[in-house]
C-alpha cells in the first residue's frame, strides 16, 4: 500500500493524482446540471481560446471539457505507465524534477491524437451541445434562398443537420454541394455562420502567425 501511494504522489504522477479527481467531480457536478457542458465554447471560432485552440488540435465536434478529460485521463496513463516502469526504479534525486517535466510534455503529446481519435468517434453524443460543432466540415444541401438560408449536413454524421445563415452583402452565401465549415453559432436563429474550407485554413493559418509575432515581439520587449 506504502508502494501505491508513493506511487500516486511521486512527481509528475501527482500532477494527474490532483486533475483527475477535478475531472471526476467536474462531470459529477455537470451530470447534475450544476455547471455547463458547454463550459469553454464561446458563439465563434473567431478569437483564441481554449474552444477554438482545441478545435484547431482536431477536437472539433466535441465539447473543450470532454476533451480535455479524455486527454488527462489518457495523458495520466501513459504517465502512470512510465513511472511505474521506468522512473519508479530508478535512483533520480533531483533530476526527476526537468525528467519528470520532459514526460508531462511527452505524455500529452502521446495522449493527443489518440484522444482526438477518441473524441471524434464519440463526438455524435453531443449533437445536442449547438456551439460544439464549431469547426465542423458541412455540405451545403440546397441554394440559399433571397435571405441567405440554406440546409447542410455534417459530412461525419449524415444523420445531423445544421442551417447555414450567409450575408448576401459580403459574398458569403453557401452554395449547394460546397463543403464549409461552421464558424459562428447563432443563438437568436439557431443558425450557423460558415467559411469555405480554404477560407478557414487561411483565417488559421493567419491567426498563428499573428500569435507568433505577438510572442516574439513580448520576447524583445
Amino acid at each position: 500500500m506504502e508502494n501505491v501511494n508513493a506511487l500516486f504522489i511521486s512527481f509528475p504522477m501527482i500532477v494527474f493524482s490532483l486533475l483527475v479527481p477535478l475531472v471526476v467531480l467536474y462531470w459529477l457536478l455537470a451530470t447534475v446540471r450544476l455547471v455547463p457542458v458547454e463550459l469553454f465554447e464561446r458563439d465563434s471560432l473567431r478569437h483564441e481560446h481554449t474552444a477554438s485552440t482545441l478545435v484547431s488540435l482536431g477536437f472539433a465536434g466535441v465539447p473543450a471539457t470532454f476533451a480535455l478529460s479524455v486527454l488527462i485521463v489518457l495523458a495520466g496513463l501513459i504517465t502512470l505507465a512510465v513511472e511505474f516502469f521506468v522512473l519508479s526504479r530508478l535512483s533520480l534525486g533531483l533530476f526527476r524534477v526537468p525528467l519528470g517535466v520532459a514526460v508531462l510534455w511527452a505524455a500529452f503529446a502521446l495522449a493527443s491524437p489518440l484522444a482526438a481519435r477518441l473524441c471524434h468517434k464519440t463526438h455524435r453524443w453531443f449533437h445536442g451541445q449547438r456551439r460544439t460543432l464549431l469547426g465542423e466540415m458541412v455540405e451545403v444541401t440546397n441554394e440559399a434562398d433571397a435571405d441567405g438560408w440554406a440546409d447542410a449536413v455534417l459530412l461525419s454524421d449524415r444523420s445531423c443537420y445544421v442551417r447555414l445563415h450567409g450575408k448576401r452583402q459580403s459574398g458569403r452565401i453557401p452554395k449547394a454541394g460546397e463543403h464549409r465549415v461552421l464558424v459562428k453559432f447563432i443563438a437568436g436563429e439557431n443558425a450557423y455562420r460558415s467559411v469555405t474550407e480554404d477560407a478557414y485554413r487561411d483565417a488559421r493559418a493567419h491567426a498563428r502567425r499573428l500569435t507568433l509575432q505577438r510572442k516574439t515581439s513580448s520576447h524583445h520587449l
